[in-house]
């Protein structure tokens, strides 16, 4: 098994490629969609690179894997659907908790809050198969209700905003939803209950101190060296840190974009009578 990895330094994004190299059966984790902010027009590079990559090496695309929907990046899933039509789009089952919070944020009236956009729904346990690659579905909630974990083939796992580098920490509790009770009982129950050898894939690097981009870890190191939660942190202490370091932080800037883009499975907007697409967007007095 192969992982490869795509850094979108935008965003702070990484995107895999997991594939076997016999077989050629392979799967995307995260896909980007690129969005320029300041004229609001999306453009493919990202998920261009990724397309190459997979023609280049003539691996077989079963599905896009989301570990949840993202806050700070639209989704390239659809993208690459239409690049390999006969490829799925997957995501955790809860995210149909998600649609119904955000469903009302941007009053979609017509919008189903179902996960019928999606075309697999994944609850805890279950196992998707891509050929020789056998996918189990971890629910990691805390970042968000619908977060899961990809453990593949028993040997690596990818984390999305769960957990980050070892050097770095984890994902932040305080979009809606979010509980950073629950992020402690997905580390320390799901995660850190796998093998120590585990190999952990992260969803962002955010370069701390300015050092190169990093995605590879271990269970063993994250349990180590972890700085804001490892098997050594209380939950009260970890719910207290992160609890105060999130009060601190700024929406992500592209929250608002992201999140009607990517709880429709990464459609994007129908055209309108003039053929151009709009994103809503509340405007509200602070």
């Amino acid at each position: 098994m192969n992982v490869t990895h795509f850094f979108d330094d935008r965003t702070n994004t990484l995107t895999y490629v997991v594939y076997d190299e016999q077989t050629r059966d392979a799967v995307v984790i995260d896909p980007v969609l690129d969005y320029d902010q300041a004229i609001s027009k999306y453009y493919t590079e990202s998920v261009d690179k990724v397309v190459a990559f997979i023609m280049g090496n003539k691996l077989k695309v079963h599905a896009s894997l989301e570990t949840h929907a993202h806050a700070d990046h639209l989704s390239g899933a659809q993208f690459i659907k239409d690049a390999f039509p006969n490829s799925k789009i997957a995501i955790g089952s809860r995210i149909k908790e998600v649609q119904k919070t955000f469903k009302h944020v941007f009053n979609f009236k017509e919008f189903n809050e179902n996960g019928s956009q999606f075309d697999v729904l994944l609850d805890n346990n279950d196992v998707f198969k891509a050929g020789t690659l056998t996918i189990k579905t971890l629910n990691t909630p805390g970042h968000t209700p619908a977060c899961v974990s990809y453990l593949i083939n028993n040997e690596v796992v990818f984390t999305g905003d769960v957990l980050f580098m070892h050097d770095y920490g984890t994902g932040r509790c305080d979009f809606p939803g979010g509980s950073s009770e629950q992020m402690y009982t997905s580390v320390t129950q799901q995660l850190y209950t796998l093998p120590d050898e585990t190999t952990v894939y992260v969803g962002h690097d955010y370069l701390p101190g300015g050092r190169p981009v990093q995605c590879q870890s271990t269970i063993g190191q994250q349990k180590q060296l972890n700085p804001q939660l490892n098997a050594s942190i209380t939950k009260e202490d970890f719910i207290k840190n992160r609890d105060q370091r999130d009060s601190t932080l700024t929406a992500p800037k592209l929250l608002l974009q992201s999140l009607q883009i990517n709880i429709d499975a990464g459609f994007l907007p129908v055209p309108e009578a003039n053929g151009k697409r709009y994103l809503k967007m509340p405007f509200n007095k602070q």
